[in-house]
This record gives C-alpha cells, structure tokens and sequence, in this order.
C-alpha cells in the first residue's frame, strides 16, 4: 500500500517544517534512511539510561534537587531536539534518495511506538514523584502514559481504517514542550516544577490539564471524525464494526490488564518499582501496536488476542491472588527483561524478513544481490 500521511499542524507546517527543510540539506546522500531514524531511537535510549542512572525511582527532583547534574537536563534538552529532528526527516531523506520503502515506514512507526513510552518515562525524572509537597504520583504517572499511549494507538487505529495517517497535533506540540521544559530545568534548576505557578497550580498540573484536553477534545474527536467522513465517502478499508474494531480489542484488554495489577497489587508493586513497571507498559504497548501497524501496512487482519496477554493475565492473576507473595517484584523484573527481549527479537526478524523480501539492507542503500 502507499504511504500516505496528512500533516495540517501550523506549529510544524509553518514553523518546523521549513526547519526540518534545512536541515535535510545537510545530510550526506549515501546515508539510508532507516539509520536516521534508528540513530534517533538511540539517542532517546541512551537519553532514557543516563536519567535513570541517575534517578531510578523518580524521587531525585523532588528530594535532592541537585542529584541529577544540570548538563544531563541539557544532554536531554539536546537528545530530544536530535531525535525529533531525525525523526522529522527521516522520510524527505528516503524520497530525496528515492529509497522510500514499506520497511522504512514501519520502521520508523515501530520505533516511533517504542519511543513514545520512554519521552514520557524520562520526562517524569523533572517533575518527580510525591513526596507530600510537590511532584506527581505514580498513579497520575500511569494514567499519564495510558493517555499518551491511547492517542498513539488511535492515529494508527484510523489509518488501519482510512488508509490515511492523519499526524496528530499533539506530536510536534509535545516534542517543543519537552525541549523547552528540559532547557529550563537546566537553566533554572528542577525547583521550577516545585513552586505554584498560577492559583496554586504547579507547571505539571498544568501540562497534565493540557494533555488530557488535547486528547479527549481534539485527538479522539478527530478520529472518529476522520473515520465518519471516510464511512460517507465509502473509502473505509473495512466493511464491518467487528473488523474496524478488532485491532483496539488487544491493547484495550493490555490496559485492563495492567490497570488490575496496578490497583489490586498486594505489594504495591507500582510505588514499589514505578521505573521498571511503566517501562514494562510501554514495551508491551509498542508490541501489541507494532503487530496493528504490520497488518495495516499489509491488510491482513490483526488476531483478536496479542499472545503477550496470555503470560501477562497469569502474571496478573498470580500477583494479585497473593500466590506471588514477597516474589512480586522479582517476577515483575523477570517479566519485563522477557518482554523487552521478545519485542527487540520481533523488531529484528521482521526487519529481516522484510529486508530479504524488498531486496533491500536496512542500513545501506545498496542493494541485495540476488542469489
């Protein structure tokens, strides 16, 4: 299928985009495309350890703001500008090499899916967890992430349905609120989030505030609108209700999951191990997407139940029944060193398979010699 991305955001039309055309410029034309988009991913990556390192719980902001070294704010102020330029023109690079491929778009949207996750993760190092004063809880952490998460899947929920990836506004807003806010926790210092703003609202509260109205009043809304005008134009991709809807039955039932586990844990497992169980989230969020993302590239139907489901329902029940006992927490890091890796296996074959079928490297423009 061709690719084809709507983009109507002015900040990015007008503002970014003629950035982005800049930049692009100075990219040699022998490097391929995927390994703009992969160098990305690793930034954010390698972003995300170093902050972690640092502050593994989410409590150095809050207790002893100087834990973390002023020069990782800007390292990540810096990251999150490389990633979010990379990732910006990662495909003007394939169409100016003419090496636009369906392996890059899933690549980039693969990726893209894992990364959503660790922005929010590393982003919630500023403004810490609660302490009795200041910072969010772990719980408006979850919450946080879910919604981020939600919208991710909707964009891609719409275009397994219209065809049409209609680019959330949200993206281009986000990545400039998390620059700016790494920028001025490096300048100022992490105090910053710890003071009232306005009427005794903290900069979190009020991005928090913003990202739920941008979600539930703009993002949803448009989706649903976007997939109404397409039911009238009769361009949906899917016939019936059941098949339009089978790709949201597998993340709906990982977020019904988890939401169990989180609420209904003996140990408290998320206060316990916030940093661990969130990065659990979002890798086994990224899978269920990534399978949504392959069969819409390649209409093909998506399965009712992502077989991750299976081990993390008999995790759930096992912790929340007490049969786990004190072992909560050793089973909860074993389960996610087990996603993380079945994800990064599934990531690396596809890549291959697909590779091999388009007679393409993933990291060089040269081409497969055919056997």
């Amino acid at each position: 299928s061709q690719y084809s991305a709507v983009d109507t955001n002015p900040l990015s039309v007008y503002i970014m985009q003629p950035i982005w055309n800049k930049i692009i410029k100075i990219v040699p034309l022998w490097i391929a495309p995927n390994l703009l988009t992969f160098s990305g991913f690793v930034m954010i990556l390698f972003n995300y350890f170093l902050i972690s390192f640092y502050d593994w719980d989410y409590t150095a902001s809050g207790t002893s703001p100087g834990l973390v070294p002023t020069w990782v704010w800007l390292f990540s102020a810096f990251t999150t500008f490389c990633a979010y330029a990379l990732d910006s023109i990662d495909g003007k690079h394939a169409r100016r090499t003419q090496s636009s491929t369906p392996l890059g778009e899933l690549f980039d949207h693969g990726l893209d899916s894992w990364a959503t996750s660790i922005f929010v993760l590393s982003f919630f190092s500023v403004c810490s967890r609660d302490n009795g004063k200041t910072g969010v809880s772990v719980y408006t952490m979850y919450i946080y992430l879910s919604i981020v998460l939600f919208n991710f899947m909707c964009s891609h929920w719409e275009k397994y349905n219209t065809g049409v990836l209609f680019l959330p506004w949200g993206y281009d807003i986000s990545q400039v609120v998390l620059i700016a806010a790494y920028l001025l926790t490096g300048t100022v210092g992490v105090e910053v989030w710890q003071k009232p703003l306005l009427f005794g609202y903290y900069i979190t509260d009020v991005l928090v505030i913003l990202l739920l109205g941008f979600s539930l009043f703009l993002s949803f809304p448009q989706t649903l609108y976007n997939i109404h005008r397409a039911h009238l134009k009769k361009t949906l991709k899917n016939d019936s209700l059941y098949e339009g809807l089978l790709p949201l039955v597998s993340p709906l039932l990982l977020f019904v999951l988890l939401t169990i586990w989180v609420v209904l844990s003996p140990s408290n497992i998320l206060a316990k191990q916030p940093r661990l169980f969130l990065w659990m989230v979002g890798v086994t969020f990224s899978n269920v997407i990534c399978k949504v993302i392959v069969c819409q590239m390649s209409s093909t139907r998506p399965e009712l139940f992502h077989w991750f489901l299976f081990p993390l329902a008999l995790v759930v029940y096992a912790a929340i029944s007490g049969l786990l006992g004190c072992m909560e927490e050793a089973v909860l890091g074993v389960f996610t060193a087990l996603v993380t890796a079945a994800h990064v296996h599934y990531g690396v074959c596809v890549g291959r398979q697909l590779s091999e079928h388009l007679n393409i490297y993933i990291f060089s423009l040269k081409k497969r010699v055919q056997e």
